[in-house]
């Protein structure tokens, strides 16, 4: 299999306008992730896929590869775009403002492909347990509820599942935004109409199970630091400076 990676890059974050251009350390954040992303080795390529003329500067200035696309509405729809003409099997899709993403649940993502023979799997992505009451409530937190065999039942901003029953235990899963796909199932996706699940939660994996996809997910322990916030940036920057 071709395995490559996109980071999907839009300059105009609705919360963080140009925070992938904003210094972290010695680089842009997008530039970090970038690099990063490249030294796991893991890909055959690495791709940035940007509207933005300033994003593919960075990276081709820095000896990267950048890919123009025109404006989505969901990263995943970006990287359809991106991938259309480039021969590959695997597309993971790594977020730009995830600089720090380790080795370890990439691999896991890729593993998912290799060991899918009957090819069944559309999609895998990773879930990471949440503890706090704060953070289970936080409807910026996508919770996600699975089968007995780890394949997305549903996504939510809201608690799922919930908590009727309080003599039982239950686990609650925040999703993790990154995607492993095959490349088909991706261009597929980027051509089916947006149906009122996801729009209604604005949670675009939803698509994908309002059109009968299956997702794989894969439970891990990493916890990132998403730059969403300008506080967010300083908890990054402190980590670099560490």
């Amino acid at each position: 299999m071709k395995i490559i990676a996109v980071i999907p890059a839009r300059y105009e974050a609705s919360r963080f306008p140009g925070k992938l251009m904003k210094i972290l350390g010695e680089k842009t954040v997008i530039t970090t992730t970038y690099k990063n992303v490249v030294e796991t080795g893991l890909f055959d390529e690495v791709f940035v896929a940007t509207d933005s003329d300033i994003i593919f500067n960075e990276i081709e200035n820095n000896g990267g590869k950048a890919v123009m696309t025109g404006q989505h509405e969901t990263g995943s729809d970006r990287i359809a775009e991106a991938v259309q003409n480039i021969d590959c099997d695997i597309v993971i899709n790594v977020q730009g403002d995830e600089p720090f993403l380790k080795l370890e649940p990439l691999q896991q993502l890729i593993e998912v492909f290799k060991e899918d023979e009957n090819q069944e799997i559309s999609l895998a992505s990773l879930k990471i347990k949440l503890t706090e009451k704060e953070e289970i409530e936080n409807p910026n937190n996508v919770k996600v509820i699975t089968d007995n065999n780890g394949f997305a039942l549903y996504f939510s901003r809201s608690v799922i599942p919930f908590h009727r029953e309080i003599s039982y235990d239950i686990s609650y899963f925040k999703h993790i935004g990154v995607y492993a796909f095959r490349k088909h199932a991706l261009l597929q996706f980027s051509k089916l109409e947006m149906k009122p699940l996801e729009i209604s939660e604005k949670i675009e994996c939803i698509r994908y199970l309002e059109y009968g996809m299956k997702i794989k997910m894969i439970e891990t322990n990493f916890i990132g630091v998403g730059i969403d916030t300008p506080e967010d940036l300083e908890k990054a920057r402190k980590i670099i400076s560490e």
